[in-house]
């Protein structure tokens, strides 16, 4: 029997590609390190932040008798009316792009010092950061490109989707209990001030106290709104009903229909103001 011939190039052309993939994966590494994206990725927290203030703003206005669309695309709306708006839209774009990069990054590069289930939960916070900032970026984009999309609209077209099939309806259910997860946990982290081990510092004197009580009530705040965005996901989910499900827009207008739910309403949308504000701090104090 004729014996297989060895070739001696199979070896090195292995050794030649995990070479490439090393030196691949070392470029992506320092530019995830790299100083100028740790900067764009920090102007990131400062375009989420004016989403959540323009958020609050509209919830006010809502709770005061205006109309309003109170959700993400709204926000970008409003901001797009501003002066300078255009390029204002186009710079939030790519700084959120940046930062939904930045979490990417993390993903696969974050954290070589932990291990187990603590790295694991690390990197799943990670990679869900990386898909909102990523969504951010989106809508920003969209309007910027003249093309603005409508949360609300995406929202009720994704559950009639989902819907329509058993493993989507299910679906559906844990995306609610996801998000009731959520709300409790901004909540527990606004209460205990656990979202301070995330910075590296705060601002000195008065300044600093007014920084820490819009972190407090910020979070607090946002863990009402994704509580109350969960429970009408489940409830339009129970009744196949997804006009129901409208995102966070219907979510804040169902507090009109409760007892006290325009002061509870003006309560969220001031707290989202304070996030908002809280967020363009952050940028600075954030650990990255």
């Amino acid at each position: 029997m004729a014996k297989k011939r060895h070739h001696p190039n199979h070896g090195s052309a292995a050794r030649a590609a995990d070479r490439v993939e090393g030196a691949v994966e070392d470029a992506v590494e320092d530019a995830a390190d790299s100083k100028v994206l740790h900067t764009a990725a920090r102007a990131g927290y400062v375009a989420t932040g004016l989403i959540h203030f323009f958020i609050g703003l509209i919830a006010l206005r809502i709770a005061g008798g205006s109309a309003g669309v109170a959700d993400q695309s709204g926000a970008v709306a409003q901001l797009a009316a501003t002066p300078g708006g255009s390029l204002l839209l186009w710079i939030c774009f790519v700084a959120c792009a940046a930062l939904a990069a930045f979490m990417a990054s993390q993903v696969f590069f974050g954290w070589k010092g932990s291990h187990g289930a603590r790295k694991l939960k690390k990197k799943l916070k990670a990679a869900g950061q990386s898909l909102l900032f990523g969504a951010a970026a989106g809508t920003f984009y969209s309007f910027a490109n003249g093309q603005p999309t409508n949360s609300r609209e995406k929202s009720q077209t994704f559950s009639a989707d989902m819907m329509a099939s058993t493993p989507g309806t299910f679906l559906l259910y844990a995306l609610g209990a996801g998000l009731l997860a959520a709300g409790c946990v901004y909540g527990f982290l606004g209460v205990t001030r656990r979202y301070e081990k995330a910075l590296r510092g705060k601002p000195a004197g008065n300044a600093g106290r007014a920084f820490t009580a819009m972190g407090v009530f910020g979070y607090c705040a946002k863990g009402l709104a994704l509580l109350a965005v969960g429970l009408l996901v489940i409830v339009a989910t129970a009744r196949h009903d997804p006009s129901q499900s409208g995102g966070l827009d219907a979510a804040l207008k169902a507090f009109l229909e409760q007892p006290f739910g325009v002061w509870v309403l003006m309560g969220v949308g001031v707290g989202l103001m304070g996030y908002g504000v809280f967020s363009v701090f952050r940028s600075r104090y954030q650990r990255l």
